[in-house]
């Protein structure tokens, strides 16, 4: 707030150094094509949203994932919790930045569609209003459009601090109406999932010509390879499966099929089980508090900090933190689908070892012990192998006193099973 009136889109451009272009009405082409931040604003601040309620039912009747708190919303529900993040004191709607053009990205904006994932999902809340066709957008040209958005979005948060409403949701972000997320990765808490349709990229073609690919070693190192031309030398058994939850361990896929299959899709679409000892799960609940708790709030305080050190595009402080960040938030992401799919492995497979099973081995001479594990756990270096690596492969399912060996590139490898446990 300044003398009393809201913070305008301009000010908060000057107030990050930038200096403030426009405006130029909602869908109007811009001047620019350069890369820079752009802010949508209304002309005076409103009491309570404009949602038109007949665009909340195309939306939810377009989108049939979409949630809210878990449960498939009625229109005036959605358009509650909706009114329930806006700020009346303020005429910003949504702040953005590109790397690209300006002139583009805006275009892209106005001509969205709720629920769409292209060309401009972030942001698309901005549709649902009536008389959106009046707003208008600021911008400021500018080589470190990311960081300067952060900073706009930190002023912006000052500005409106004294004159909050009552009944924002539990952990509301103060952020414009529309800004999902911030560019540091913290999202702003309004329950609403699944609510742009799922990515329907074409998969690629299939190559022309497949290259045999060398299976992993011995040691149990490369985990991503499946396939492994393993040998056992006993009875044969059936393919392995996870016991205690009616979830199969599916056979290596060969690696023509594999080639030529679609590309990888978000996780959260497919919900791959992901088969977990105990143990495992109890590592990735410590690690996930970790990094939630105390390096998140830390590396954003640093990032806040070094901002506060001068021009961005020369701070190195600031970037490396940022780079720390994004590491961080993409391992988070990581552990939260990893945790929502997980599977609990039963670890009482009998004499046969399964997945979890502790089994000592002698190679030439030497007793080894290997915990056989998934591949999310594969740790080779700690003696823990994915059950999808050759060694793995060979022992699972194996018993004490059996012989297996494995077909690597340097060679044939022989393994004595001396006990499982």
């Amino acid at each position: 707030m300044v003398d009393g009136t809201p913070t305008s889109a301009a000010e908060l451009l000057r107030e990050v150094g930038l200096r403030p272009d426009g405006p130029v009405l909602w869908g109007r082409p811009l001047t620019t094509r350069a890369p820079g931040l752009y802010i949508v604003e209304l002309a005076e601040p409103l009491a309570a949203p404009r949602i038109e309620l007949a665009r909340l039912g195309k939306w939810i009747e377009h989108v049939p994932n979409l949630r809210l708190d878990g449960v498939r919303p009625k229109s005036r529900a959605l358009a509650a919790r909706l009114a329930a993040l806006w700020l009346p004191s303020s005429t910003v709607l949504y702040a953005g930045a590109t790397t690209g053009s300006l002139g583009g990205r805006v275009l892209a904006l106005a001509r969205h569609v709720v629920g769409d994932r292209r060309p401009h999902a972030d942001g698309h809340w901005l549709h649902l209003l009536t008389g959106i066709e009046r707003a208008r957008i600021w911008f400021a040209e500018t080589d470190a459009p990311e960081e300067h958005l952060d900073a706009v979005l930190d002023a912006f948060a000052a500005a409106v601090l004294s004159s909050l409403p009552p009944g924002r949701p539990v952990g509301a972000l103060l952020l414009p109406w529309a800004n999902l997320r911030r560019p540091t990765g913290e999202r702003q808490a309004h329950g609403i999932t699944g609510s742009i349709l799922p990515d329907d990229s074409p998969p690629p073609a299939p190559p022309a010509r497949l290259v045999e690919v060398p299976p992993g070693d011995a040691d149990g190192a490369r985990v991503e390879e499946r396939g492994s031309g393993t040998v056992r030398r006993g009875p044969a058994h059936p393919p392995a499966t996870v016991t205690g939850s009616d979830r199969v361990h599916a056979k290596p896929v060969p690696r023509a099929v594999r080639a030529a299959t679609p590309p990888v899709v978000p996780p959260s679409a497919r919900a791959v089980p992901v088969p977990l000892t105990a143990d495992a799960l109890a590592r990735l609940e410590v690690e996930l508090g970790e990094l939630t708790r105390v390096r998140r709030p830390d590396v954003v305080a640093r990032i806040k900090a070094a901002r506060e050190l001068g021009d961005l595009r020369e701070n190195a402080e600031y970037q490396a933190a940022r780079e720390e960040q994004s590491f961080l938030e993409g391992r988070i992401r990581l552990l939260v689908e990893r945790k929502r799919n997980f599977v609990l492995i039963d670890e009482s497979g009998g004499d046969r070892a399964h997945i979890g099973s502790t089994v000592v081995v002698e190679h030439d001479g030497e007793t080894v012990t290997y915990t056989l594990v998934g591949s999310t756990e594969s740790d080779p270096a700690a003696g823990r192998i994915s059950v999808a690596s050759p060694v793995g492969a060979a022992l699972l399912k194996a018993v004490a006193g059996e012989d297996v060996e494995v077909r690597t590139p340097r060679g044939t490898v022989h393994y004595r099973v001396v006990e499982v446990r």
